[in-house]
């Protein structure tokens, strides 16, 4: 892709012969990171100085930190990427200076180095705010700032040039090359908003960060000597100042409305839904907010083979800027309700379908932009799309050369399966596009096929061990889902040896698969010796969850699911203390089935292992459990919502209703809440019943206008929860509901 990734620079730099170069030679350093061969990326960049070149070895570093989540790959990673952001800062201003400087029609000068810039601050943000540091984790959020300001002025420049070729801005008469002259002549301007002097720079918004730390719940070890803890160089040459701040104890008060652990001097605690125009109280002091973003500005659209993209360092640029702030649109989009006051660190609000446009171009061309923009998307349509349940419908849209395709929302179907078979093209040798088979395939309840695949790429080992790990665990969730517990149980105890992130929620998994295969062996009427063997491993793993929970963190708190392992086994141990039994007869409603719908694995399932789960799910209830009678309502709602969720996923949404208006609708709040209690049961239901409205919103039993209404209560009642267990997680469902009922009103308005 880059010519300066496969060669050091020499003498003066020049960015018309050192900017980039296309990506058809299969040697280049830069198609081995897509073809899982890292290390062959690694040697083919090792000598390399510039800014490129720097830029690919971050990249290669921020491919094993995020796919692997090691402390030590993580911290080189870190280190690379501020070395490259150093680079790219100084290149980009000679570039500015230089008048032999490569000079497009579209970009201002400089342009190629202004992305290589935001790109390392971007990857950089993202390795930040999986640090376990909370001081590293906020300034990535700043990095990401930094990032938006930059590749919004690398866009902007798109659009004020493709309204200059259509007359709306400039005289229609002028030629591509006069556009060229008068972009030539301003060589020392910077792009607007992020390339010249940026007045987000200048005030400097690490400063009220600074109070920010300061004011999180650790207070003492603020004033420590860690002020020098991960200083990097700014872009204008001054350091930031940033203070650690100590992790996140447990023994606060809790708010009665979930709002986030900063808080942040002179606004008002309550930052749920910050305004983008939101005034500061404090003058300077206060971050000045980024402008809004609008889904109808439209930048360049055209394919490859067009004229404009004659130049590789044009396409370069349009290709990586398309790839990142389309990213950084659709991930901040995601951010759910129990985290929108990161919005306000953020200083600006994303915008889902424009975020999917921008990847979807960058997805056309053939070079590492294209290849991320490819893996992103499917990533996201396979992921999260995968996860949700409320979605807009897919609409058809006609493209700047008349082509009619399927529009970004929703799930493309067609569109996915296309991209993903050039994809498999263009890189054959990646483990990662077989891995995105196999999750296509289990989006459409295929799970048996997506297994088949699974195993088949197993048999040939990616070079990448992260990769193999990600395929592992793929396979040990298909397996959860096809109710294989014996593969299940074996495939997550795997997972500890190929991936140091949760191992607590793998053992946790792994001892939930052994409880199913004890139950079975109860009711079937097996072996004592049987039982007893999956009993004893059930106890094993389940009890050695909580040993290995905590020791990973993101932003200096617990993962949820850790913290959710640990709090389940505490509640059967007191049971079993209280009742008198053995740990595994203390075991509540199935823990596995439970696992199933935090996953999205119901979404997954065909009717006849939706119908497995309804028979596991009965066990409860059933006289070989002698404890039921015992279980108090927060575990008996527990059942509701995951029998709701089967059912409704079976189209049996009337008994789904009647099973929740009386497992956890009926119930008072407070009966489902507090101790040990499972209290993510209220607004899941919540969700579950706007599920069910959207659902039938055209069965012709209630008019859609009516449906669709209360679908928007229930989910709303389900966002303004107060805080509880996984709120994340299930924020994700109900932050995509949100965007999708938004999108449904707008439709019908216009």
């Amino acid at each position: 892709m880059l010519r300066g990734w496969l060669r050091e620079k020499k003498g003066e730099l020049n960015a018309s012969t050192h900017s980039l170069d296309s990506l058809a030679e299969p040697q280049n350093p830069a198609n081995q990171i897509m073809n899982d061969d890292l290390q062959a990326a690694e040697d083919g960049l090792a000598n390399g100085t510039s800014s490129f070149h720097k830029m690919g070895k971050g990249m290669v570093a921020f491919l094993r930190a995020t796919l692997g989540f090691e402390p030590e790959i993580m911290r080189e990673a870190s280190d690379r990427l501020t070395d490259a952001e150093t680079t790219a800062s100084a290149d980009k201003r000679r570039a500015q200076r230089d008048t032999h400087a490569y000079r497009s029609a579209i970009y201002p000068p400089g342009s190629e180095y202004a992305l290589c810039l935001a790109e390392s601050q971007l990857m950089s943000a993202v390795v930040g705010v999986l640090n376990e540091s909370l001081t590293e984790s906020i300034r990535g959020f700043y990095k990401l700032r930094k990032a938006f300001v930059t590749l919004d002025g690398i866009l902007d420049a798109e659009n004020k040039y493709m309204r200059g070729l259509s007359g709306q801005s400039l005289d229609s008469r002028r030629s591509a090359d006069s556009l060229r002259s008068q972009r030539s002549a301003r060589a020392t301007k910077g792009v607007p908003g992020g390339f010249g002097d940026d007045p987000i720079d200048a005030e400097k918004p690490e400063k009220p960060l600074l109070n920010m730390v300061r004011r999180t719940e650790a207070k003492a070890a603020a004033e420590s000597t860690a002020t020098a803890n991960g200083q990097t160089t700014s872009e204008d040459g001054e350091e930031d100042e940033f203070y650690d701040a100590d992790e996140v104890h447990d023994d606060r008060t809790k708010t009665e409305t979930y709002a986030g652990h900063v808080e942040i001097e002179g606004h008002p605690k309550n930052l749920a839904r910050p305004s983008l125009d939101e005034g500061s109280s404090n003058g300077s002091q206060e971050l000045t907010p980024l402008k809004a973003l609008s889904s109808s500005h439209r930048g360049l659209d055209h394919d490859p083979d067009s004229d404009i993209f004659s130049n590789p360092t044009d396409v370069f640029i349009h290709s990586g800027a398309n790839l990142c702030f389309g990213l950084l649109l659709v991930m901040i989009s995601m951010i759910p309700p129990a985290f929108n006051k990161l919005l306000f660190i953020i200083g600006f609000r994303g915008d889902r379908d424009r975020g999917l446009r921008l990847l979807w171009q960058a997805s056309k061309f053939r070079n590492i932009n294209g290849a991320f923009a490819g893996l992103s998307l499917l990533g996201y349509y396979h992921g999260v799309v995968g996860f949700a349940d409320i979605l807009p419908e897919p609409i058809l849209t006609k493209t700047s050369d008349n082509t009619i395709q399927q529009d970004v929302q929703g799930y493309p179907k067609e569109r996915c399966e296309v991209l993903l078979k050039e994809m498999r093209t263009r890189h054959p040798k990646s483990h990662l596009w077989l891995l995105e088979e196999a999750r296509m395939e289990a989006m459409n309840r295929r799970l048996s096929t997506a297994m088949t695949i699974l195993e088949a790429s197993s048999k040939t080992k990616s070079p990448l061990k992260q990769v193999e790990a990600l395929n592992m665990f793929e396979k040990s969730l298909n397996a959860m889902y096809i109710h294989n517990y014996a593969l299940c149980a074996e495939s997550f105890v795997n997972c500890v040896s190929l991936n140091n992130w949760s191992h607590g929620l793998y053992y946790y998994i792994a001892g939930a698969a052994h409880v199913e295969m004890y139950r079975q062996a109860k009711v079937s009427g097996e072996s004592d010796k049987e039982k007893k063997m999956h009993a004893q491993k059930a106890t094993e793993y389940l009890q050695l969850a909580p040993k290995h929970a905590g020791k990973k963190k993101f932003m200096a708190r617990q993962l949820p699911f850790d913290v959710f392992v640990t709090r389940k086994i505490h509640k059967w141990e007191q049971r079993a203390k209280e009742w008198d039994v053995p740990f595994i007869d203390a075991v509540g409603v199935s823990p596995l089935e439970e696992m199933v719908y935090f996953w999205g694995g119901y979404r997954r399932m065909d009717s006849s292992q939706l119908q497995t789960s309804l028979e596991n799910l009965a066990w409860s209830e059933c006289p070989d459990n002698g404890t039921w009678a015992r279980e108090e309502k927060d575990e008996k709602a527990v059942l509701a919502v995951l029998r709701a969720a089967t059912l409704r996923n079976l189209k049996r949404w009337d008994e789904a209703v009647g099973v929740l208006k009386a497992g956890v609708l009926g119930v008072e709040k407070g009966e489902l809440k507090g101790g040990l209690r499972d209290d993510w049961t209220g607004p899941c239901a919540h969700y579950e019943m706007g599920v069910g409205c959207w659902m039938t919103r055209q069965d012709g039993r209630k008019g859609e206008a009516d449906c669709v209404r209360e679908c928007g209560e229930w989910i709303d009642k389900a966002a303004k929860w107060e805080g509880y267990e996984l709120d994340a997680r299930i924020g994700l469902k109900i932050a995509t509901a949100e965007d999708t009922l938004k999108k449904y009103h707008e439709a019908k308005k216009g």
